[in-house]
Order: structure tokens, then sequence, then C-alpha cells
């Protein structure tokens, strides 16, 4: 039903913390598979993805090209990104199961992402207050995940390969009206 798609960069704790997350998904096979995406071929996260029982692809080539790759290697009808480190609340899964639903009766495309949330225990900087302010005024950021049917992922043309800021520009052209923002929090870690 949803295939979850985690771009690595590399990094083992982040990515171990979001899969702890999807547990709960797979689980209640929401979840059909998770494909761990990194850079270079790391080592450490394929041994991640073999005893998570992900998949796991080495690409080279930028960000687009990486989440491109990962989409194109989804099996599912429903794509979910989710940045290493992000870490959904645990009521996402039926949250995003009823938002499929919606999407799949009203027949209108649309996509979701989570609400963002800092970690209880972080200490707010100044640099913080602008970015909430940008979160605001530009919309979501890319960290907030990204909910999306396979078929409207493609009808837009997916990650721009060749973007500088592929995930953005995705967001930019789903446009706030076919974007919904889901109760659900997630936090970065």
């Amino acid at each position: 039903m949803l295939s979850v798609i985690i771009p690595t960069e590399g990094a083992e704790h982040p990515a171990v913390a979001t899969l702890a997350a999807l547990v709960a998904g797979a689980a209640s096979g929401v979840v059909a598979e998770v494909l761990l995406v990194d850079r270079g071929g790391s080592q450490v996260i394929e041994r991640v993805a073999d005893v998570a029982g992900c998949r796991y692809l080495a690409v080279t080539g930028s960000r687009g090209e990486i989440l491109a790759s990962g989409a194109r290697q989804a099996r599912s009808p429903w794509l979910m990104f989710l940045h290493a480190g992000a870490v959904p609340d645990p009521g996402w899964v039926d949250e995003a199961m009823r938002f499929m639903r919606q999407v799949a009766d009203s027949g209108r495309p649309r996509a979701a992402v989570f609400r963002y949330a800092r970690a209880p225990h972080y200490e707010p900087t100044w640099r913080d207050g602008l970015k909430f302010l940008a979160r605001r005024i530009a919309g979501p950021f890319p960290d907030q995940g990204l909910l999306i049917a396979r078929d409207h992922y493609e009808r837009l043309g997916g990650h721009a390969p060749n973007a500088a800021r592929a995930e953005a520009q995705l967001l930019r052209q789903l446009g706030r009206s076919s974007l919904a923002l889901l109760r659900s929090r997630v936090v970065m870690v």
C-alpha cells in the first residue's frame, strides 16, 4: 500500500530512528516496503537495511536523483518520503490511511506533509525563530516528509534529478491548495 523512501546520506543513527517509527506501519500492513537510498554505497547503511528487512539502493548523483531512483524502484501505489532522522508521531499510521482513503474516494489528486515539531529537549535559538517564520510564509519544508500517490507524483514529473533543491521544488509545484497538513507531527532527531 505504501512505500517509504529514506535518503540516508550514510548516517546510521538517524536512519535507525526513522525505521523504528515505521514499525507500527509495517505491523499494520500499511507500510509495504522501506527503501534506504544512499549516495556512495555505505556498508553501514547496507547492513542496517539488511537487519531491518528494508531494500537498499546505492545511487550516485544529486539528491533529486537519489529520491527519483527510490521512487522508480518502489512497488506501492503510495509513496512517502522521509528524511533520515524524521520520527512521525505514533498516530501517523491511522491518519495516513484516512488521508489515502479520502484521496482515493474524492478522485482529486492531493499530497500531505506532517506538521513540524522540534524535539522536546531542544533549546531553540534565534535561527529557529527565523525558520519557523519561513515555514509560515513559504509553506512546508522538505524535512516535514511527503505522502503522495505514485500516479500524482509521476504526473508532476517527480523529483527533478538536476534541480539544486529538488524536494522544495516538488513542494512548490504541488502548491498549497493540493497539499494537506496532517495532524501528526514529525520530529527531527
